[in-house]
């Protein structure tokens, strides 16, 4: 990004401000992650927070419409908040566009009985509290894995370990990935790492992250990030669609996630909030076209990963008990 010629990708509004003298620094290319996702590219999209057949529907045809390619649809209700029928319709939907599908894993401290996460301190937060919260976990993961479902969302680091586990040990398929959930997200280069040996294939981080974090992170770790551009409002509400290029350049290999401020909590979901849901799944694809744009107009939205790719790479992991 620090080449002159004419087809360089340019920052925001770098013309009329170096024609003003107040040009910004050059970019470090000492800052720029060296890393891509396997079979190329350095950024892939997902849409979060489709709760069910119908949001996926109505997301699909934004994104038709509106010439939003997308890599990944996640989930956030549970996989236990959708019947058998449900996600088999989604596995399908999902499947014929060659999408992948990401459904969360199971109980969370947050809707438990455990006093400790109202408080100030919110306690454990989303992590899966004793061992009937983690066989929830894992009864979901088996049976999503069932029906089809090939990437699962988890919230819980000792979740994560055992599902890894699972998998080595042929209890789910091989092919299976995990995805860590933004609300356990890690905010530092050494935890990133932690979880990337624990078996997770790609990370949420926080939001609220800045560039250089991205950079100190991807000075140990290759894994795959999941940023929100546009994060809802229980994670702070930032809107970074101004730095996309800049995300993408420092953090790659990341999806860029589009999500939405401003809008109230929809999980657990049930069609009492389906008006609600279903016109925010189709604003966040707007959003995701708000954000292509912007890539396009700085002329940095080249190298995205090729449609239908979903696996993260080799990957470093601790050693898992014989």
């Amino acid at each position: 990004m620090t080449d002159a010629s004419p087809t360089a990708p340019r920052r925001p509004g770098e013309p009329a401000l170096a024609a003003l003298g107040l040009a910004a620094p050059a970019l470090s290319p000492d800052d720029a992650s060296p890393h891509t996702f396997p079979g190329g590219g350095r950024w892939r999209t997902e849409v979060p927070s489709v709760e069910g057949p119908e949001a996926l529907a109505v997301v699909l045809k934004e994104a038709s419409r509106l010439d939003v390619p997308i890599h990944r649809i996640s989930q956030g209700s549970g996989i236990w908040m959708l019947t058998d029928a449900e996600i088999t319709e989604m596995v399908e939907a999902t499947g014929e566009r060659d999408i992948e599908l990401c459904l969360f894993t199971g109980p969370r401290g947050t809707w438990d009985i455990g006093a400790s996460t109202r408080s100030d301190s919110r306690g454990g937060g989303l992590r899966a509290r004793g061992h009937d919260a983690m066989a929830g976990c894992v009864e979901d993961a088996v049976r999503a894995t069932e029906l089809g479902v090939k990437c699962l969302l988890v919230a819980d680091e000792g979740v994560l370990w055992t599902l890894h586990r699972a998998r080595v040990a042929g209890i789910l398929p091989a092919d299976t990935t995990f995805k860590v959930s933004a609300l356990i997200g890690p905010v530092n280069p050494a935890s990133y790492a932690v979880y990337e040996n624990l078996g997770a294939d790609s990370l949420n981080v926080p939001s609220d992250l800045t560039l250089n974090h991205l950079t100190e992170i991807r000075r140990v770790s290759a894994a795959p990030m999941d940023m929100y551009i546009e994060a809802p409002d229980d994670l702070g509400g930032y809107i970074r669609m101004y730095e996309v290029a800049e995300l993408i350049r420092r953090g790659a290999p990341l999806y860029l996630k589009f999500g939405l401020s401003k809008t109230p909590g929809i999980y657990p979901y049930g069609h009492h909030l389906r008006d609600l849901t279903l016109s925010t799944a189709r604003e966040r694809v707007r959003r995701g076209r708000l954000a292509l744009d912007l890539l396009a107009r700085h002329g940095a939205d080249g190298d995205m990963a090729p449609l239908g790719s979903r696996l993260p790479g080799a990957l470093s992991r601790f050693d898992t008990p014989s």
